[in-house]
């Protein structure tokens, strides 16, 4: 399994339109062979600001890869430039490759 997650800290005023977006948006994950599931989770409030994280679980790194060069990631992330005016400054990307996994 790999795990691709993306952080975003989000000033407190932009919280619940950030939420709205994401909650709206045509992810086209599904349609992509090698996807497991999504996740957006919402963190702690801390100094006015939210942390989010995108959370992404695919079969394997070359799944999540060939998502980044799809279709249905331009399709997914178009617009995305005019959203950045909710988050602070760029999100941060972080692949796991999973070393054990308890179900």
């Amino acid at each position: 399994m790999y795990i691709a997650m993306n952080r975003f800290t989000v000033p407190l005023e932009n919280a619940e339109a950030f939420e709205a977006l994401w909650l709206g948006r045509d992810s086209h994950l599904k349609e992509m062979e090698g996807f497991v599931e999504f996740h957006m989770l919402r963190g702690p409030e801390q100094d006015g600001k939210v942390l989010f994280a995108s959370h992404t679980v695919w079969r394997s790194e070359e799944a999540f890869r060939a998502w980044t060069r799809s279709e249905a990631f331009r399709a997914s992330h178009k617009g995305a430039g005019g959203t950045a005016k909710l988050h602070e400054g760029t999100p941060v990307f972080e692949g796991f490759s999973t070393i054990q996994h308890i179900a």
